[in-house]
């Protein structure tokens, strides 16, 4: 399997040869410092498994974001070394752009554009901002988050899983147009690899498809299994993690394939979006969101198929069965609970195989 840290001879991590590398910039720790206030907490944009990220301002003006590899997290430097390797050969509108790295004195910085309305997850979930994302807004970054997911998939020089699909990797820029971030659990499929297994999960509960979650198999319809996810939760506002709690027991993917079923689509509709919407795209990215989570991996479309569905009004959607059954509370079950995250995040979970003697 062509997981990026264990690569080629050609890629094999050396990290002073990446920061002297022409194709990847190096930016002088100083530099850095500096842009940052020397990462004092008023600059700090948020915390992730890699470490904290700190806005920075350079001379020139141009603001930039900086993730700081945390001293600590073995898992980091892991994550640090695939994001460098990766993101370095990617380019694509709808992926976050890296800038350059910075490795002098112990410090590890990865260094991106800045994207000055932050996350999906902060206008979908938090309570005083879902009005600005009128319908057009909400269907463009459908749209583009699906284009630059299909862009790993099957348009850059690699073949790249993400495996990390969720509402807070996805940053958006001045005019709303999405950018898939945080690349350090993804992975590399070569030749004519479909599908990957591994004991050590990696992702987000509410995200992870039930074979990756349960049995550590992944694909790129892993990733469309989370695209899913996502697209219903950008239409209806509503986390798929947790629901469950609040709405009947049932799951996101339950509730929405119910009224879909029943043919009361709408209603499983952000309320924020009433006076926007276009009915007939609205519950077209329901019908699409339901396939993406269907049980079988093999029933889940490709991301080409998912853009083409997206962007004509002529080409047949398929009609999906029931989802797949909510697997959050088997992934919580199998890791230690973290009272301090609201939003659980798996950073690795070890799959044990039962078989009988």
């Amino acid at each position: 399997m062509g997981s990026v840290p264990r690569g080629n001879s050609s890629e094999d991590f050396d990290l002073q040869n990446i920061g002297r590398s022409q194709e990847f910039p190096s930016i002088q720790l100083n530099i850095l410092q500096a842009a940052t206030n020397n990462f004092c907490d008023e600059n700090k944009l948020g915390q992730g498994g890699f470490g904290p990220v700190y806005k920075g301002t350079l001379a020139d003006g141009k603001e930039i974001a900086v993730k700081r590899l945390s001293g600590t997290s073995g898992q980091g430097l892991l994550e640090f070394k695939n994001e460098v390797m990766l993101i370095a050969k990617l380019q694509h509108r709808n992926l976050v752009r890296l800038l350059g790295c910075c490795l002098e004195k112990n410090e590890k910085l990865l260094v991106y554009e800045f994207m000055p309305n932050k996350s999906l997850d902060m206008f979908l979930f938090d309570s005083s901002l879902p009005a600005q994302l009128v319908w057009q807004k909400r269907f463009n970054i459908i749209k583009g988050t699906a284009r630059g997911i299909m862009y790993l998939h099957e348009d850059s020089r690699l073949r790249i899983i993400h495996r990390d699909l969720k509402a807070s990797n996805v940053l958006l820029d001045h005019e709303m147009n999405p950018k898939i971030s945080d690349f350090g659990m993804a992975k590399i499929f070569g030749g004519d690899q479909n599908e990957a297994n591994t004991n050590k999960v990696v992702g987000t509960y509410g995200y992870m498809a039930p074979e990756y979650a349960m049995e550590g198999l992944f694909s790129v319809k892993s990733d469309v299994f989370s695209f899913g996810v996502l697209l219903l939760e950008i239409v209806s506002g509503k986390r798929n993690n947790g629901f469950h709690l609040s709405e009947c027991g049932e799951s996101l993917l339950t509730f929405a394939w119910k009224l879909w079923s029943k043919g009361k689509g709408m209603e499983l509709m952000d309320k924020h979006l009433v006076e926007s919407s276009v009915p007939n795209e609205v519950l077209k990215c329901i019908q699409i969101g339901l396939l993406c989570v269907q049980s079988d991996p093999a029933d889940r479309p490709t991301m080409s198929t998912v853009v083409a569905m997206l962007g004509s009004d002529t080409i047949t959607v398929p009609l999906p069965a029931k989802p797949a059954l909510y697997v959050g509370r088997f992934i919580a079950e199998s890791v230690e609970p973290n009272s301090s995250d609201k939003i659980c995040s798996v950073n690795e979970v070890t799959i044990s195989n039962m078989s009988p003697r």
